[in-house]
């Protein structure tokens, strides 16, 4: 497993030989950002700049071919302006599943609301919904259906943040702070990414339930 610390430490030096005092934050996401990395897991590192060009995105394309793990590296990468002018709902599972390495979010992102997450529920189920539907009736993959599950393990989030005020990132807390509706989503979720058995017409049939239900709780 990657040593995350140790390349973001080597992350950082490449950044700032590049980029300079123009680095407003960097952070980590994702499962090593939580700490649940396993052997498969990405590294998602997080870099915002002052703002960004599309010489930016290049010159930081040539920063990560300099770093060890290139294939597993995935994250987010742009500019202050920019996450400024964001919709707010679409910045809640950014805000709060974000560790930070370098500098802080707060102080100029304002901190996602409770009505931010009625935006990210009602985002997360409507894209599930469709990608259900539309995986059921076409692709009929079991590959995007884990991939609507783990979209919905993190609408699953914003729910919890609703529900109870806070935000809970590591799945084994957040099993235990969600209802009985979201526990079945995440146990699923849990099966099918350590290579259980798919039924893939109950799982789907289930997936879909669920996201219609919260379109309806969020009309």
């Amino acid at each position: 497993m990657i040593d995350a610390m140790a390349w973001m430490d080597q992350f950082l030096q490449a950044l700032e030989q590049t980029f300079g005092d123009r680095i407003r934050f960097v952070g980590l996401q994702g499962s090593y950002g939580r700490g649940e990395a396993t052997e498969r897991s990405d590294l998602d590192p997080v870099v915002i700049l002052d703002d960004v060009a599309p010489a930016d995105i290049r010159a930081y394309d040539a920063v990560l071919d300099t770093l060890p793990h290139r294939e597993k590296l995935c994250g987010f990468f742009g500019g202050q302006n920019q996450l400024l002018n964001w919709d707010a709902a679409d910045l809640f599972q950014f805000y709060y599943d974000t560790a930070p390495v370098f500098g802080s979010l707060d102080g100029w992102l304002p901190r996602p609301d409770g009505a931010a997450a009625d935006g990210a529920i009602k985002m997360g189920a409507c894209a599930v919904y469709h990608g259900c539907i539309h995986n059921m009736l076409y692709d009929k993959s079991e590959d995007v259906l884990r991939d609507l599950y783990k979209s919905a393990s993190f609408t699953v989030r914003a729910i919890c943040f609703r529900q109870t005020g806070a935000y809970v990132g590591r799945k084994d807390e957040l099993m235990v702070a969600v209802s009985p509706r979201e526990q079945g989503i995440l146990g699923t979720y849990d099966c099918l990414k350590n290579g259980g058995t798919v039924d893939f017409e109950s799982m789907s049939g289930a997936l879909f339930a669920w996201a219609k239900y919260w379109i309806e709780q969020t009309a």
